[in-house]
């Protein structure tokens, strides 16, 4: 039986009557067949319609040959009239979201010639991936454009060509399709094949904006939202950039430069600590000179300093050099060797890690002076 689909009469219906035509069990509910519905089946790259059916919650809606199929976690009886009520929060911002991909790809083809080869919905995003490179100075000019078309209000035509008119109908796609075609069109932004539900105007998207672009296989693959998304996202945005502008007493258009400025003071900070610490290591490293075997323990070192003032103890100790840091029991351990190998030293501590011969990196669960008393008896 052919499932009539009010979703194309009129996306904007959210309430609606129907009469029960079949339900049938399933694994993880009911498959409840109408005679009409609005609720939008998974197609397309769009995602299906959610929301209550005949007091019973829709789980999944999917087309089966000309039916459309909702999964439900109850059952419904056929032949029983029922009311259907969608989530219209998610269904209006599949429609945001499908509409602004329209005028997006659209836009690229119109510009660089590539096609949509792929187009994913996601939580938050979406994803439209195209056969062709694009330069990442087009991005701004393909926004700005796709908003103007927001601007705009234009109609957004969703029609069935006759099968005589559909030869000589222009619209965007990789491959001849066979009739019967759904066309969505913008007029002067875009005019494609597809089966899913959009706005009636470009105004009702609110916003485009596109996230970032990589490159993907031969093409790009563009990130962008839509509507509230995009409304969310840059609210998200603003708000992260005030606390920035404040923590670094920077006006908000001046946060990129204020931070720049700060890393680089921060950099220099860090070659200047590196230097006295390099100083302070090879002071350190004095102290031992021709004592041979040294055990030293530092609390706050990291692996590279760990190795850094291991390598400069070696170098004047004459012997090896084993250097712990951390705490009592839970230690990163470096040793070093300029006179032979020291991977039985780490075995015998029943240190983790490894090395090369004279050079030893790990780490080590035991006491100080569990350390201490293997280290004497080698």
């Amino acid at each position: 039986m052919e499932t009539v689909k009010l979703y194309y009469q009129d996306p904007h219906l959210q309430h609606f009557s129907a009469r029960v035509c079949a339900c049938e069990a399933a694994k993880d509910g009911f498959w409840v067949t109408l005679d009409a519905t609005a609720f939008y089946p998974e197609g397309g790259g769009q995602a299906c319609d959610l929301g209550i059916l005949g007091g019973v919650r829709v789980l999944d809606v999917q087309e089966k040959e000309d039916a459309i199929c909702h999964l439900c976690d109850r059952p419904l009886t056929p032949g029983q009239v029922v009311e259907g009520q969608l989530d219209w929060a998610r269904r209006f911002d599949l429609m945001q979201q499908h509409s602004g991909e329209h005028i997006v790809s659209g836009l690229v083809h119109s510009m660089f010639g590539h096609h949509n080869v792929g187009f994913h919905v996601g939580s938050e995003t979406m994803e439209i991936d195209f056969d062709g490179p694009i330069p990442p100075e087009a991005l701004a000019v393909i926004e700005t454009k796709a908003n103007e078309a927001v601007w705009k209000n234009l109609p957004i035509r969703c029609w069935y060509p006759s099968r005589e008119e559909l030869p000589n109908t222009f619209y965007r796609t990789k491959k001849v399709l066979p009739w019967p075609v759904r066309i969505v069109e913008i007029p002067g932004y875009d005019a494609c094949a597809c089966c899913g539900t959009h706005v009636t105007h470009t105004g009702e998207i609110g916003l485009i904006k596109l996230i970032s672009s990589v490159k993907f296989h031969a093409g790009v693959r563009i990130t962008l939202c839509c509507g509230g998304r995009a409304l969310k996202l840059l609210q998200q945005i603003f708000e992260e950039n005030r606390q920035v502008s404040q923590i670094f007493s920077a006006k908000m258009p001046e946060t990129a430069a204020a931070a720049r400025k700060t890393a680089e003071a921060l950099a220099a900070e860090k070659l200047r600590a590196n230097t006295l610490q390099s100083q302070l290591f090879h002071h350190i490293a004095a102290e031992y000179a021709g004592q041979g075997n040294v055990c030293r323990f530092e609390e706050d070192l990291a692996p590279a300093q760990l190795r850094e003032l291991a390598d400069k103890i070696a170098d004047v100790c004459g012997g090896w050099a084993a250097v712990l840091g951390g705490s009592d029991g839970n230690y990163s351990i470096c040793i070093v060797s300029r006179h032979g190998d020291v991977k039985a030293i780490g075995q015998a501590l029943g240190a983790r890690g490894g090395g090369k011969p004279g050079f030893f990196q790990g780490s080590l669960q035991a006491a100080r002076q569990q350390v201490l008393q293997i280290l004497a008896e080698l």
